[in-house]
């Protein structure tokens, strides 16, 4: 068994008609406190796990994305479940299509991805108590300062292929 299948997760959409599984690890697990996350998702933050989008694959079903306003001016491309509209992913304009911001809460086992970087908690719900050990910062952050090599390696090599293509 090689280290993708050890860590393969599977999750989808509230009423079944899309699944997908996760065939490695996230590069990182953000949780976000922005203002706009919290008006996107309708609650006090959005947990994130941003992975390659050929480690995801779709085991069922035909999501559909919708172009969504961002703070940025951008927009993000969120996939949805095309029955329920459960938000499965984004796309942010930076990343393209070659990373997905994975939403864990749509996994069938959540728990195994806790967010490692809490962002934006200088607008997060006041209620909401940060747990001890786990690094967050007030905004964004350098990625060079808080990412392990292997993340960093994994972000480059996305970034490069979404400027090849």
């Amino acid at each position: 068994m090689t280290a993708a299948e050890d860590f393969a997760l599977e999750g989808g959409c509230a009423c079944g008609a899309v699944r997908y599984r996760m065939t490695d690890r996230p590069i990182v697990v953000h949780c976000c406190h922005c203002r706009w996350c919290q008006r996107e998702t309708g609650s006090a933050f959005v947990i994130n796990a941003m992975i390659e989008s050929d480690s995801v694959a779709v085991l069922k079903g035909a999501p559909e994305t919708v172009l969504t306003p961002s703070e940025s001016g951008k927009g993000q491309r969120i996939v949805r479940c095309p029955d329920c509209r459960v938000a499965l992913w984004s796309h942010y304009a930076g990343a393209g299509d070659v990373l997905k911001f994975l939403r864990v809460g749509t996994l069938d086992d959540p728990d195994r991805l806790p967010p490692e970087i809490h962002v934006f908690t200088a607008s997060k719900q006041p209620w909401v108590i940060l747990p001890e050990g786990v690094p967050a910062f007030p905004e964004y952050y350098s990625r060079r300062e808080v990412w392990p090599a292997e993340s960093l390696a994994r972000a480059r090599a996305a970034k490069e292929k979404a400027q090849a293509s």
